[in-house]
């Protein structure tokens, strides 16, 4: 009776999600081409959301996923316009597959059902989530936490379709950010992630509150040392899929560099610092003469008009004067920073914030940009790997275990290139397999996993499948130790819940010894409890 409720509950909750949505839609000038695929959207993922819950642990509620993008559709597109590859239409669109204009609240993709929802969870995002005091960096994590974002909004839709789990690793925008954010998810959790990247004021520091939770469940170094291999991999990253941002950049590294072979002398600083405070406050003068003064003001008008293309023309004096006024708040800030670094105080401290940026500026115009991607993203999965185990020692109840195993065998079948997932990846083979291990001992130790052996290394050969394989519930795993006749050499069958059971041959089967193994040959066990 009760399990009726529920799917009565469901179809009903369901019913009004449409309905929402519909009654959003009515008040759109969209194509019936876009309403059908939001709405297609929309089934798919009420569809796919249990087993993407089930297998990911910590996920948005399912409510407030569909409500949030219900809410994108309503607040923030006015346009939405779907087209073909290589039709003319597409061609405002270049060589990419969207384009997401916030200020003009229009999305132009191809029809496609990922891509819509890529563009609705772009269009949603702030810019900026880092505050500006982190200096170059502020725009390249912002960058890189938000792509990952998006991606991971486009998940529930992309690998699961409401009876299996298959990911794809070409149709997703960025294997490295990706994988990254994932790694994130994992090791601060999805509540602050999600509050960080929604955050609508600028108010909190999340940068300084992320490196207080990292150091709070990890430590101070490896904090330290994840949050210094982020800011590296974002620049990297950042001038990987933007060069116009690789020109502004370089362009930032040579004043800042032209800046602090300045600063080497400490007496010619002090006097160009003087001089433009000289000009600056001449600057300011100026201004306030033309302003109220009529004829000055005239003359400023016609002076700059005739040097601006006529889409730039200043349409009144009145518009020029509060130009005007805005360019003196503009000159008063200069002056009061110059003013500042006359103090011996303020100018160590200006010092080095330009040393700052100049560490993230000059990886720039570094050579093999893909390497030192490539270099970065196995550090940080190494250190990811450290800080998880410090999460699976520190566990002490099965519920809290099974639910790790979970995000564990998530993790692993992340894809970390667009050949392997992370279990497959060649250079992180030893420390996949150590932190196996400790999961599987822990889990031994809670009575979740059962141990067949008491040879860890033939435990790790039964049930390494555990976290490599796309089974939504990993409990209904088994596995059966097969001795074939004639033969000496074991292999191995697991059976999902389906009854499907893959066979591989057992490495090092001399080494087992019969005497500590807790199954029987050729008889299939259950993995958990």
């Amino acid at each position: 009776m009760q399990k009726k409720n529920e799917k009565l509950l469901d179809k009903i909750v369901k019913k009004d999600y449409n309905n929402e949505l519909e009654r959003v839609l009515e008040k759109k000038p969209f194509a019936e081409n876009v309403k059908s695929i939001l709405l297609s959207i929309l089934y798919k993922l009420e569809t796919s959301y249990k087993d993407y819950k089930q297998v990911k642990q910590d996920v948005v509620s399912k409510e407030e996923l569909i409500e949030n993008i219900i809410n994108v559709i309503e607040n923030d597109c006015d346009e939405i316009k779907l087209v073909k590859p290589h039709s003319k239409e597409s061609e405002i669109i270049g060589d990419r597959t969207f384009l997401v204009e916030k200020k003009k609240k229009r999305i132009i993709c191809y029809n496609m059902e990922r891509k819509v929802l890529y563009c609705l969870a772009k269009i949603s995002k702030r810019n900026k989530i880092v505050k500006d005091n982190y200096f170059v960096v502020s725009k390249t994590l912002s960058d890189l936490i938000n792509v990952g974002a998006c991606i991971n909004q486009v998940e529930p839709l992309r690998d699961f379709n409401g009876y299996s789990w298959t990911t794809i690793p070409k149709e997703i925008e960025s294997i490295s950010h990706n994988l990254i954010y994932q790694n994130l998810l994992l090791l601060v959790g999805n509540t602050f992630m999600n509050k960080w990247i929604n955050n609508k004021e600028f108010i909190m520091d999340y940068m300084e509150l992320f490196q207080n939770r990292l150091e709070k469940l990890y430590g101070k170094k490896d904090a330290r040392d994840l949050i210094e291999l982020l800011k590296e991999i974002s620049v990297y990253l950042e001038i990987k899929f933007d060069q116009k941002a690789k020109g502004k950049m370089l362009k930032q590294k040579q004043a800042v560099e032209k800046e602090l072979g300045q600063m080497q002398d400490n007496e010619a600083f002090v006097e160009k610092i003087t001089e433009e405070k000289r000009k600056t406050t001449n600057e300011i003068k100026i201004i306030d003469e033309t302003i109220n003064n009529k004829h000055l003001l005239e003359e400023e008008y016609e002076k700059r008009n005739e040097t601006l293309p006529l889409e730039e023309k200043i349409f009144s004096m009145r518009v020029l004067s509060k130009m005007m006024i805005n360019e003196r708040e503009e000159k008063l800030q200069k002056l009061e920073k110059l003013n500042k670094l006359l103090n011996p105080q303020k100018y160590v401290a200006y010092k080095k914030e330009l040393e700052e940026k100049y560490k993230y500026l000059s990886l720039v115009d570094k050579e093999d940009i893909e390497s030192k991607i490539d270099k970065l993203k196995l550090k940080i999965q190494k250190l990811f790997l450290k800080c998880f185990d410090k999460k699976v020692q520190k566990c002490d109840s099965k519920q809290d275990m099974l639910k790790l195993i979970y995000e564990y065998r998530y993790y692993m079948m992340l894809p970390y290139s667009y050949e392997n997932a992370v279990y497959e990846e060649k250079d992180l083979q030893k420390e996949v397999e150590a932190e196996t291990k400790k999961v599987l001992e822990k889990a031994y130790k809670l009575k979740v996993i059962e141990r067949f052996s008491k040879q860890e290394d033939v435990n790790y050969e039964l049930l390494k499948i555990i976290f490599q394989n796309r089974n939504i519930n990993i409990e209904d795993i088994e596995v059966k130790l097969i001795k074939e006749k004639g033969k000496d050499n074991y292999f191995i069958q697991v059976f999902d819940g389906n009854g499907v059971g893959e066979k591989r041959e057992m490495p090092n089967s001399e080494n087992v010894d019969k005497k500590d193994l807790a199954i029987r040959f050729n008889k299939k066990v259950k993995a958990f409890y």
